[in-house]
C-alpha cells in the first residue's frame, strides 16, 4: 500500500544516547531517510522527543529534573540544541524543515485546531517536514499531552494522515515482557486494542516518558481516525524504507475495516 502522507514519531531514546547526549549519526541517518521518502513523493511529518533529555546535557545537570520549573527550562535549552540539529542535517539531505510546538488546547479548541491545520496544510503543500514537539518549556499539567506518542497520534488525526509510525527502542508489542521472559511471542498485526491493552508496560528508560501504555493509547486514536500504526525499533531509521515498502515490520495496528 503507498501511503501518502507519514507522521514518523521517535522517542528519546531513539534521537539521544542514554546519558542524554544527543545521538548525531541516527539523526543524520534518519534525517536522510524521511528526506528520501518525502522527495519519493509522500508528505512528512516529524514528531521528535529529545528536547528535555538534550538541554538537561547542554544545562549540565547531572539527574533528570523534578521541579515544573527546571524540566521547562531544560525544554527551552534542549529545544534550540535539537532543532538546529536537526535543520543543518535535513538540509544537507536538500529538505527544509519547520518546527511546531503545540499543546493539547491548541488541538482541542476549535478555532486554533483550524489555524494549525491550515499551517499543516500549508508547509506541506511547500514540500516542507513539519518538526512537531510538545511546547513543553510554557505548557501546564491542564494543557500537555505528556508524551509524545499520543500527541503524534493527534497530529496524525489533524492532518489525516495514512500512517502513524512510532520508533522506539522496542521491536513492538510482545505478549509478554521480552526483558523479563526471553520466549515472549512477538506480535506482528493487531486488529482488537482491547484484547491487547493487559500487555502494555510503563518506559524503561531514564530518559522516556512513554513505554508501551503511552504507545496502545496512541494506537487507539489513530485507529480510531481509521489510520493504521507500526510501533517498530528505531535504532536503525532504514527500517523506515522497510516500512514504506510494505514489508512485515514491527508491529501493525489495524484499524477495523481496513486492508492488512
Amino acid at each position: 500500500m503507498e501511503h501518502k502522507r507519514i507522521v514518523v514519531k521517535v522517542g528519546t531514546s531513539t534521537v539521544c544516547h542514554p546519558g542524554g547526549t544527543v545521538n548525531l549519526r541516527r539523526i543524520e541517518r534518519l534525517s536522510m531517510v524521511l528526506s528520501d521518502i518525502k522527495n519519493s513523493g509522500s508528505d512528512v511529518v516529524l514528531v521528535t522527543s529529545g528536547a528535555i533529555g538534550a538541554g538537561i546535557h547542554k544545562a549540565g545537570w547531572t539527574a533528570r529534573p523534578t521541579s515544573l520549573s527546571a524540566k521547562q527550562a531544560a525544554a527551552a535549552i534542549g529545544q534550540c540544541e535539537l532543532m538546529s540539529i536537526y535543520d543543518r542535517f535535513f538540509r544537507e539531505y536538500g529538505s527544509i524543515t519547520a518546527q511546531i510546538l503545540l499543546t493539547k488546547d491548541v488541538l482541542e479548541e476549535s478555532s486554533a485546531r483550524n489555524n494549525c491545520t491550515a499551517t499543516f496544510e500549508e508547509l506541506l503543500s511547500m514540500h516542507i517536514i513539519p518538526i512537531v514537539n510538545e511546547n513543553d518549556s510554557v505548557a501546564t499539567e491542564e494543557i500537555v499531552y505528556g508524551d509524545n506518542d499520543t500527541l503524534s497520534a493527534a497530529v496524525a488525526a489533524l492532518i489525516k494522515a495514512d500512517l502513524l509510525v512510532l520508533l522506539s527502542d522496542i521491536d513492538g508489542l510482545y505478549d509478554a515482557d521480552p526483558a523479563i521472559y526471553p520466549d515472549a511471542k512477538h506480535l506482528d498485526v493487531v486488529t482488537d486494542l482491547n484484547a491487547v491493552r493487559h500487555l502494555a508496560k510503563g518506559s524503561h528508560t531514564s530518559q522516556g516518558t512513554g513505554g508501551m501504555v503511552t504507545k496502545l493509547r496512541a494506537a487507539d486514536i489513530a485507529m480510531k481516525a481509521g489510520i493504521p500504526v507500526i510501533i517498530a525499533n528505531g535504532s536503525d531509521p532504514d527500517i523506515l524504507y522497510n516500512i514504506t515498502d510494505g514489508k512485515k515490520t514491527g508491529t501493525l495496528f489495524v484499524p477495523q475495516g481496513a486492508p492488512q
